[in-house]
Order: C-alpha cells, then structure tokens, then sequence
C-alpha cells in the first residue's frame, strides 16, 4: 500500500478501474494456434481481484487497441462492465467511456503498459503502470506495481485502491 497521502487520497476517489489488455492482463506476447487462432493466458488472481472490486461496489472496463473475442469471453464473466476494444485513440475511447458510466476523470484509476496508455494515464485521478511497463509509461505513472503484466498486477492494484478505504 502506498504510505504517500497523496497516493492514498488518490486512490479514495476511484470508483472506476479501467485497464489495458495485453501486457497488463496477458503478459503482452501474442500465441497462435495451428489454425491462426488467437491465444490468451490471463492470471486467476486478476479475475478474483476484479471481482472482488465489484463486490465492492465499483465498475471497471478494458480499453484496448486490438480485438479479441476472448477478451469478451473472459470479462464479460467476470463483470466487467464496459469492454472497448480496436481502437488506437484511447482518449476518445475514455471520454466516451467516461459519458456512459457517469463518472469523472478524477473518480477514475488507469493501469497501462505502453506508450498508447499514457493519453489516459495523464487524465486520472491515480494511474499506474505495470512493473515491465515502457520507461515512458512509468514516468507519466503515480504507482508502478511490483508485478510484470499478466502476473496479476491488476490484483495488486486492486489491493491497493480497496486497501486505501481501510486506512485512516
């Protein structure tokens, strides 16, 4: 848990938790099958963490810029309940996402992993960045999670955003 005040203020407001895919929730490689079929491995704890975020009370969303039926597959069971995919311009993606959910930027948690991410991660209130994130990416980060990207970095973020609600 971050001890900064500032981190942990931060983290208070979020009420929406929106992630980058690949390389957040996959650990960003691409695998085929024989057929070309697209392949995705995605770590348990992520799925328990977001479910347990929205046992909390919270919404969360992926914006990525591939499409992916598995995505979808996977998300969707586990609540998710905005999932944007293909389209490269992320901060449009984001303003749209934001109308719909009738949430703020200030309200809003970004975890990303490349240099697309950061248009977003510039505009909420706590944005953070995987531990094998781009240099840039870190930068423009208020938090970089100890954990690569799809080794339940989510979960770890997730931790921290339900642990600021318990410290006084």
């Amino acid at each position: 848990m971050p001890v900064d005040k500032d981190l942990i203020e931060r983290c208070r407001r979020v009420r929406l938790l929106l992630m980058d895919c690949d390389g957040v929730l996959t650990d960003g490689r691409l695998y085929y099958g024989p057929a070309g079929e697209e392949l995705k491995v995605f770590h348990v704890r992520d799925g328990y963490g977001l479910v347990a975020w929205h046992e909390a009370g919270f919404k969360s969303g992926i914006i990525s810029g591939r499409n992916s039926d598995i995505v979808n597959f996977r998300f969707e069971r586990l609540g998710v309940q905005f999932i944007r995919q293909g389209n490269d311009d992320k901060a449009v993606v984001f303003d749209d996402l934001l109308t719909e959910a009738g949430i703020s930027e200030q309200e809003t948690a970004y975890i990303g992993d490349d240099v697309p991410d950061i248009a977003v991660m510039r505009r909420v209130a706590f944005a953070a960045a995987v531990a094998d994130a781009h240099p840039l990416v870190k930068e423009a980060a208020h938090f970089v999670t100890e954990s690569k990207g799809g080794y339940a970095a989510v979960r770890e973020l997730i931790d921290i955003l339900l642990g600021s609600r318990e410290r006084t």
